[in-house]
């Protein structure tokens, strides 16, 4: 045998064992090694981008295979709700995939956590449709290789968070702060739009009940939307006074949507959706945001089930870097989906019973009016239900300087209802409230169990410098995750720490604070 195709052997074989032994090193520090050896290690790639990127495109085929078989999945033993289900998965997978193909382009290791832990979000969800229309056998029909799919995907949130602690470390490295500390998630046309007085004048499409506008419907205008504008610019729906029944969804194909209205109460986008009817809670929206960039000005969105149809959701998001301006969302159970992504309310009404403002998004709600309704008589009242399952995501629901109150309903039976400030939905939900007034109904346990002792220990839910009879922390829950924050703490739950640096909400033209 000639003796350089011997060394030039040799030298491969080096190669490959070389990094054989530094792919099976690096699934060792994963969440589960077992399944990244064995989609990984033993068939390791050589690539200049490194071990996550490989992780990355693994994870990436396997969603797409997930996608695959439960387009191919057999649904004649289906019930309507089992359907309903499955087309939620469907579509949820399909989303699943956009974020990750977005991942392997990204070199933002902050946006990089933001889509994966968004990803996190789809696949439970896509299993509690099932779970929560009484179609849990049915599960076992989704490919049982889903289970590998999520450990893939915990793996991947974990290798970037590694990767995003390693660059923080270094001086100037991770993220940045600008010297206004804001997120930067819009542009200065954007500012301009919400600090104007007249912008029904400067809008693409008016919508009018009455007839006086382009459209009469919210639905009708956004798919009017897709021809008209130029590009992913903004574009701007004026929807005038007047109540819109319709069910509304902003797609992931309609980027940088702007909806106005002539104020809280006037302009009023309004369903019924709900569990009992068959929905699932995800499908029940009034008003779905998939679509980035969204952003909403003075309109009220309601669900008017009704306590006794439980789950019926108000409005939901998933648009990253949404803004949501003097709005109001009005239900009962689950009125608000902060479903995913980076979100942030100002100046809002939030309305509700049990877990009223749930989901797994990494949301801000600053300076907001949070109104506790009257439950059915066998109900508690839980304001938060955080969705977060896995220890990297960086989700979270912060609540800063706001005021939770008895609405007009409760107020004159409160002492009839306890009412907590939240319950862990996931094992590592996180919820804080800082700065905020708490009146006197909100039961001086503070939290409330979601079963047992679940999750007590790996949640993290913390309240700092509140006020109002309700904040006393001498009667609070001991649970090992509960933590009563020092500013440190806190700071690391304020908009320009929790939500990312930048200028963008600045540049929205929204009121904001930045830090504490």
């Amino acid at each position: 045998m000639d003796l350089l195709f011997v060394r030039i052997l040799v030298s491969v074989s080096l190669l490959a064992f070389v990094a054989n032994a530094d792919t099976i090193s690096s699934c060792n520090q994963t969440p589960h090694p077992q399944i990244c050896n064995s989609f990984i290690g033993s068939n390791p790639r050589i690539t200049s981008k490194g071990f996550p990127y490989v992780a990355l495109t693994v994870t990436m085929n396997q969603a797409q295979l997930a996608h695959n078989l439960i387009s191919a999945m057999d649904l004649s033993s289906f019930n309507e709700p089992a359907k309903a289900a499955w087309a939620d998965c469907l579509e949820l997978f399909n989303d699943t995939i956009s974020k990750l193909n977005r991942v392997l382009l990204s070199n933002s290791w902050e946006d990089t956590q933001t889509w994966l832990s968004a990803a996190v979000a789809n696949q439970q969800t896509c299993q509690n449709g099932f779970m929560e229309l009484n179609s849990a056998s049915l599960i076992s029909s989704l490919p049982s290789m889903l289970g590998d799919f999520s450990k893939l995907l915990s793996n991947s949130l974990a290798i970037n968070n590694q990767a995003a602690f390693s660059l923080s470390s270094k001086p100037g490295g991770a993220r940045r702060l600008l010297s206004d500390g804001f997120p930067s998630w819009v542009s200065s046309v954007d500012r301009k739009l919400l600090q104007s007085t007249t912008v029904a004048s400067q809008a693409n499409i008016v919508v009018a009940a009455d007839g006086s506008g382009n459209y009469k419907t919210i639905s009708e205008a956004l798919s009017a939307s897709s021809k008209l504008r130029n590009g992913t610019s903004r574009f701007v729906i004026y929807v005038k006074k007047g109540t819109y029944k319709e069910n509304v969804g902003i797609t992931k194909f309609m980027k940088n949507i702007m909806l106005i209205g002539d104020g809280i109460d006037a302009t009023i986008v309004t369903g019924s959706k709900n569990y009992v009817d068959g929905s699932t809670t995800f499908r029940s929206a009034t008003v779905a945001a998939v679509g980035d960039g969204f952003i909403a000005k003075a309109l009220t969105f309601e669900n008017t089930a009704g306590p006794q149809k439980q789950q019926a959701v108000a409005f939901r998001s998933s648009s990253d870097q949404s803004i949501f301006y003097q709005c109001s969302f009005k239900g009962y159970q689950d009125t608000l989906y902060v479903f995913s992504q980076r979100q942030f309310y100002r100046e809002c009404d939030i309305y509700g019973t049990v877990d009223f403002i749930f989901g797994d998004a990494t949301a801000v709600l600053q300076n907001c009016n949070i109104y506790v309704r009257k439950p059915l008589n066998n109900q508690e009242n839980t304001v938060t239900a955080q969705g977060r399952s896995d220890p990297n995501e960086n989700t979270g629901i912060s609540i800063h300087n706001c005021k939770i109150t008895a609405s007009s309903d409760l107020k004159p039976v409160q002492s009839s209802f306890k009412t907590y400030l939240g319950r862990p939905w996931r094992e590592y939900s996180r919820t804080v409230v800082i700065n905020t007034y708490l009146d006197s109904f909100i039961d001086p346990a503070g939290w409330q169990e979601w079963n047992d002792i679940f999750a007590l220990s790996t949640l993290y839910y913390g309240e700092y410098m509140n006020t109002g009879s309700g904040s006393t922390t001498s009667g609070r829950v001991k649970w090992i995750g509960y933590h009563i924050m020092n500013s440190s703490d806190a700071q690391k739950f304020t908009v320009a720490n929790f939500l990312g640096g930048g200028p963008w909400i600045a540049e929205a033209g929204v009121p904001y604070t930045s830090g504490l």
